[in-house]
């Protein structure tokens, strides 16, 4: 409190006047009373987050929020900066995507201390304290995978992993449950794991490289959207890219759900996906943030929107929310069943 009451002081006047209700602790109010909440936005250059992006301000209103948004641009230095930004507008809950699972502890650390909520999509923390963590199984998304691979291919051949980030718990999740499951189930298939840092430009590179080393590859696992338009183009320049009942036929399944990931889907361009729910992952890291701010508790268990809360660590609860496999038959494929990719459930059929 004497920091901040001599950080006003020493401004001028008509500074001093902007500034005072941001050194204060302020009402932490917008528009008509409504809690004023932060929400930095992780990304903008991809179709996933640029979806999650357009849902926000729509669940925000329904929840009567009034929001306060930044884009840390897949950069936890911005993010770390704009958490300040939050701090000192008022806000009174924190939503936040860290793609840096380890770094974002420091700033989290110093929101704990100041009595500020954060619920995190999509990425859990390594270490440090949220209200929430609104997610879905991303170990499932790799097992989703692999099982589907492993039996198109009828348990022998070749496949190229596209990984995410492994400094993200989601690359790291996605890329050691795809391994795991393919020694578990499929021995005889080959993995090649390519690092690509979620970067489009360099998977289809990696991708590339790998094909003309080996042609006889019949599988491409990307671990997210931001591949799909290099594997296709990678994939139409090898002169791959054919029906699945072509025998040069190439299986690829990737992980997002988005619009274009359905449409290749019912071209034959692609086989499958996992689609990760941006609908719900706004919807929910709002639900969850206003909770904190009226004072709710959660325990682990089953919802009422078909999920469940699991105790991932101690003080740290993660809802789980559905994310299913998706092709063009709905069929079950290694145990695991799949929904049709017209299926007008899928948030990816809905975006207007």
């Amino acid at each position: 409190m004497r920091v901040r009451t001599a950080l006003c002081s020493a401004v001028s006047v008509l500074s001093a006047l902007t500034l005072l209700s941001a050194c204060s602790s302020g009402s932490g109010t917008g528009s008509g009373g409504a809690p004023l909440v932060g929400v930095d936005y992780p990304r903008s250059d991809t179709d996933f987050w640029n979806s999650y992006i357009k849902y926000t301000p729509q669940y925000g209103k329904q929840l009567g929020m009034d929001l306060k948004t930044t884009n840390s641009q897949n950069d936890v230095a911005k993010l770390t900066a704009n958490a300040q930004t939050f701090i000192s507008q008022g806000v009174k809950g924190i939503v936040m995507a860290p793609q840096d699972t380890a770094a974002i502890a420091p700033t989290l650390a110093q929101l704990e201390a100041k009595k500020i909520p954060v619920v995190t999509v999509d990425t859990r923390p390594d270490t440090g304290k949220v209200y929430m963590v609104v997610r879905a199984d991303n170990r499932a998304y790799g097992e989703k995978a692999c099982q589907y691979l492993g039996t198109k291919l009828g348990g022998k051949g070749k496949v190229v992993m596209l990984e995410g980030d492994l400094s993200s718990i989601n690359g790291r999740d996605r890329t050691e449950a795809f391994n795991d499951c393919m020694k578990k189930n499929y021995p005889d298939i080959k993995v090649f794991g390519e690092a690509t840092n979620w970067d489009g430009a360099v998977a289809a590179q990696k991708l590339q490289t790998d094909l003309t080393a080996n042609p006889d590859i019949k599988g491409v696992y990307m671990e997210a959207s931001f591949a799909l338009s290099g594997t296709l183009q990678v994939l139409k320049q090898k002169g791959l890219l054919a029906g699945p009942k072509d025998k040069k036929h190439v299986f690829v399944v990737s992980n997002d759900g988005i619009p274009e990931e359905l449409q290749s889907i019912a071209e034959g361009k692609i086989d499958a996906t996992v689609s990760q729910p941006a609908d719900l992952y706004a919807k929910y890291a709002l639900y969850y943030v206003k909770a904190a701010i009226d004072g709710k508790t959660f325990k682990p268990g089953k919802t009422d929107h078909d999920s469940a809360i699991i105790q991932v660590r101690d003080g740290v609860l993660e809802d789980q929310l559905s994310a299913p496999l998706v092709t063009a038959d709905g069929a079950t494929y290694g145990g695991v069943p799949s929904v049709k990719s017209d299926d007008k459930a899928l948030w990816g059929n809905n975006l207007g």
